[in-house]
């Protein structure tokens, strides 16, 4: 059975998500006024999903869009050789399945529980020629990922160890300040290997350099999955080139 078939949330419930949800902070709803945002609720479908469910596989017909209202997924592609390649991280408010492909081009897994909401790809057409707004907001969010890919790029080309485990650390940062908040503890739910894997590095590496983080005092891990940024300037000091790996 389809999850989102198992798991739709009661409509009354909808409005009260709409309100609170990560893609009013950050994304795709922003600038919506109150008459838009019930239109987009009416016509998606919204539901809770258990950690690690499937959103949809590389491959799949491209015929839905969804958003992260709460949680976290993990995108992924499969190589020819049957390793998996992690290509991204999607937080609260981020946009996943747009593509001007006939099938998605990745695996779009959660990496926890989290609320989703799903619009079929041709409602979205409709609603982005009748929300200018929303089509603007929607080619910025798509500038926003280029920026992120040519970032990606840049750092698994150029950068050390190191400084690629700072440089994700640090988007830890930038995800939590789009959606508006600023925690000391930052939620982490990816495993080392998740990260290990779309850094282009070992899990060994991985570990090597936030224990070395852990030893300069610049990061905490108080809990499974979470990490505390300590000195955030060093990070970025470490990421930007601007200091060297002791």
């Amino acid at each position: 059975m389809n999850p989102f078939d198992a798991a739709q949330l009661a409509p009354e419930t909808r409005v009260t998500i709409c309100d609170r949800c990560g893609s009013r902070i950050a994304g795709l709803c922003q600038p919506l006024d109150a008459a838009a945002l019930d239109e987009i609720s009416a016509e998606s479908q919204q539901v809770v999903l258990p950690a690690h469910s499937t959103i949809f596989r590389e491959g799949d017909p491209a015929g839905k869009v969804f958003t992260l209202i709460e949680g976290f997924a993990k995108l992924s592609r499969l190589l020819p050789d049957g390793k998996q390649q992690v290509v991204g991280f999607r937080f609260a408010g981020d946009v996943i399945g747009y593509t001007t492909l006939g099938s998605y081009p990745f695996d779009a897994e959660l990496l926890t529980e989290a609320r989703i909401c799903r619009l079929e790809r041709r409602q979205l057409d409709a609603l982005l020629q009748r929300y200018p707004k929303l089509e603007r907001r929607l080619l910025d969010l798509c500038v926003q990922e280029l920026t992120a890919t040519q970032e990606q790029l840049v750092t698994v080309g150029r950068r050390s160890a190191e400084a690629r485990v700072a440089a994700f650390l640090l988007s830890l940062v930038a995800a939590e300040r789009r959606r508006g908040t600023e925690r000391q503890v930052l939620e982490m739910p990816m495993t080392r290997a998740d990260i290990a894997d779309f850094l282009g590095l070992t899990l060994e590496t991985v570990s090597r350099s936030l224990t070395a983080f852990r030893k300069r005092g610049w990061i905490r891990e108080p809990l499974h999955h979470r990490v505390e940024l300590l000195d955030v300037a060093a990070i970025s000091d470490l990421a930007e080139g601007l200091a060297s790996e002791r």
